[in-house]
């Protein structure tokens, strides 16, 4: 995901996205324990969507 697709979604969308990414993550976490990842690459990509979301919400609130 793209800073600008960040940019591009509402309010709702975008907390709805950080939820399903956040939960993304949990679940590979967990895979990591009980079975071999194929991509470890997925890691910081997820990392790095949850962080551009959480910048364009914190951005929002500080424009209002």
């Amino acid at each position: 995901m793209t800073g600008e697709e960040v940019r591009k979604m509402k309010d709702d969308e975008l907390k709805q996205e950080l939820a399903r990414v956040r939960n993304d993550l949990f679940d590979l976490r967990s895979q990591t324990v009980t079975e071999k990842v194929e991509d470890t690459s997925k890691f910081g990509k997820l990392r790095k969507d949850i962080a551009r979301m959480l910048g364009e919400q914190r951005r929002r609130a500080v424009a209002r």
